[in-house]
C-alpha cells in the first residue's frame, strides 16, 4: 500500500475570510462578495437548503515522489508563477458552491493568488480544457486572493454556481509566488489527471500542452447549497476505498459506484458520498497521512452536512505489525478498540456508523505471513464487526468479493495482482454490498448508553 511516512497531525483551524460578512444563511451580504448579493430570492431559497460537502479529498503531507514535477518544485518553492487546473466528480447539486483549500501539512503559508470554477470540456474528467463561457472568479471576502496560514484551511465566498449532481468540477489556481516549501498539502491518489504550467493561465480554455501529474494539490473540498434533505455519507479508509487499481480519470472507485447506485433510486438521490480514504492510511499509527484517530475530527466531524460514517479500514494495521502471534493478537485488540472509539465519538453527534469487513490479502507478498498469524487477526476482527453489535449495520465486504473455494484470497477476476487490491469489477461489488436503505429517511439515532 505503499511506504509509510510520519505526518504531522494538523491543527483544525479554519481560516474563512468571508466570516466578518456571513448572514445566518451562509451567503455573503457584501456587495463585493463576488456579485453574490443577499436578495429575497436568495433569502428564500437558502431558507429551503443548507451547505453539504458533495466532494472532499483527505489532505497528507506531499511525498518526495509525489511532488510536483520540474520546473514546479524547486529549493524550498513550489508552484511559483504557476496555473494547475484540476477536475473533481461531485456527488450531489446545488445552486452555490463554494471550495476548501487545505495547508494542513505546508511549511509555510499558502497564497492564492487567483482561483476560478468552471465546467470541463464536454464533462469530462481529467481534462485540461473547460465549456466555454462556464468560467467563474472565485472570491475570499470578495477578493481575488487569500493567503491560507500554517495548518489552516480557507473556505471560498459562496459562488452563485448551478451545479448538476454527479457531475464534473474544474478548479484552476494561479499561484504568482508559489509555496516558499518543500512541505505541501495534497491528494496523490487522486486517480485524475491534473494539469500545470508555468505563468498566469487561468482564463484559458485550453491548457493543452501542460504538464500532468495524477494528484490533487491544496483542494481539499466542494460545499453545494442544497435542499434541505441532501446530506453526506463519509467514507474512511485506505487505498482499497482510495481507489487503488481503478481507472484512472474513470472515476470506478467503489465510493463512485455506490454514489452511483444511491444516485438511480430517488429516496437516495440526496446522498453525497464523501470519500476520506488514503492509500497506506492506518488507524492505529501514522502512515500515508494521520491515523484515522487522529483525522477523525478533520475528514469526518468538520465536514459539511454529515449524516453517516463508513468505516472500511485496517488492514494495513495488521499487514505492517510484526508476523507474531503476539503482534497480531495485541493489533487485532487494539483494532478494536480504536473501532469502538470511533463508534462512540460518531454517535456522540448523532452519526450512524457503518463497519465493513476487512478484504482477503492472502498470496500479498507483503502482507501474507506463512504462519497466518495475520490472516487470524483479520478474521478475529471481522468476527467482532460482524457479531459485536456496535456498529449500526454490516457492510460484508469480506464476503462479497472473496473466493469461496480459498476463502483467506480474493476472487482472481477481481485481483489487480497483488492479492490485496481489487479492479473496477471488484469495486463494484463492495458498492453492492452496501444496502441502499441505509441511506433512506430515517428517525433520528438515540444511541443512549451504547
Amino acid at each position: 500500500m505503499g511506504r509509510h511516512i510520519m505526518g504531522r497531525t494538523s491543527a483544525l483551524l479554519v481560516s474563512v475570510a468571508a466570516a466578518a460578512v456571513l448572514t445566518a444563511t451562509g451567503f455573503a451580504s457584501s456587495p463585493a462578495a463576488g456579485g453574490d448579493r443577499t436578495t429575497g430570492t436568495t433569502t428564500s431559497r437558502a431558507a429551503a437548503g443548507h451547505w453539504v460537502n458533495t466532494w472532499t479529498s483527505m489532505p497528507q503531507l506531499t511525498e518526495p515522489g509525489n511532488m510536483p514535477p520540474a520546473p514546479f518544485t524547486q529549493p524550498d518553492q513550489v508552484f511559483a508563477d504557476s496555473t494547475v487546473r484540476q477536475t473533481v466528480h461531485v456527488s450531489v447539486g446545488g445552486t452555490h458552491l463554494r471550495l476548501r483549500f487545505s495547508n494542513a501539512f505546508g511549511g509555510a503559508a499558502l497564497p492564492l493568488t487567483a482561483v476560478s470554477v468552471a465546467l470541463p470540456a464536454g464533462g469530462r474528467p481529467g481534462s485540461g480544457a473547460v465549456q466555454a463561457g462556464s468560467t467563474r472568479k472565485v472570491t475570499f471576502d470578495g477578493r481575488a486572493s487569500t493567503v491560507v496560514p500554517v495548518g489552516a484551511q480557507a473556505v471560498s465566498d459562496p459562488l452563485d454556481f448551478e451545479l448538476r449532481p454527479g457531475s464534473n468540477l474544474t478548479v484552476t489556481l494561479y499561484l504568482a509566488d508559489g509555496q516558499a516549501s518543500d512541505d505541501i498539502t495534497s491528494h496523490p491518489g487522486s486517480r485524475t489527471t491534473s494539469y500545470m504550467v508555468r505563468g498566469n493561465h487561468l482564463d484559458d480554455a485550453d491548457l493543452g500542452g501542460a504538464t500532468t501529474a495524477q494528484h490533487w494539490y491544496f483542494l481539499s473540498g466542494v460545499e453545494v447549497f442544497s435542499k434541505s434533505g441532501t446530506a453526506a455519507a463519509v467514507v474512511v479508509g485506505d487505498s482499497l476505498t482510495d481507489g487503488r487499481g481503478s481507472t484512472t480519470d474513470g472515476n470506478d472507485r467503489w465510493p463512485d459506484q455506490l454514489l452511483t447506485r444511491l444516485r438511480s433510486r430517488p429516496e437516495t438521490s440526496g446522498v453525497a458520498v464523501l470519500n476520506q480514504a488514503a492509500g497506506g492510511n492506518r488507524v492505529l499509527n501514522d502512515g500515508l497521512g494521520p491515523n484515522a484517530l487522529a483525522r477523525f475530527d478533520r475528514d469526518v466531524l468538520a465536514q459539511s452536512g454529515v449524516k453517516w460514517l463508513i468505516l472500511f479500514e485496517g488492514v494495513n494495521d495488521i499487514g505492517t505489525a510484526d508476523a507474531t502471534e503476539a503482534a497480531q493478537q495485541k493489533t487485532a485488540a487494539d483494532l478494536i478498540a480504536a473501532y469502538d472509539q470511533i463508534v462512540v465519538r460518531a454517535h456522540a453527534q448523532g452519526i450512524p456508523v457503518y463497519g465493513a469487513t476487512l478484504t482477503p490479502f492472502g498470496g500479498n507478498t507483503d502482507y501474507d505471513d506463512p504462519n497466518g498469524y495475520r490472516e487470524a487477526a483479520r478474521q478475529t476482527v471481522n468476527r467482532w464487526i460482524r457479531t459485536s453489535g456496535r456498529f449500526d449495520a454490516v457492510l460484508d465486504f469480506d464476503r462479497a468479493v472473496r473466493d469461496p473455494r480459498q476463502p483467506r484470497r480474493i476472487q482472481g477476476t477481481l485481483d489487480v495482482g497483488d492479492h490485496l487490491h481489487l479492479n473496477p469489477a471488484g469495486y463494484q461489488l463492495l458498492a453492492d454490498a452496501v444496502p441502499a436503505r441505509l441511506f433512506g429517511k430515517q428517525p433520528t439515532p438515540d444511541f443512549g448508553l451504547r
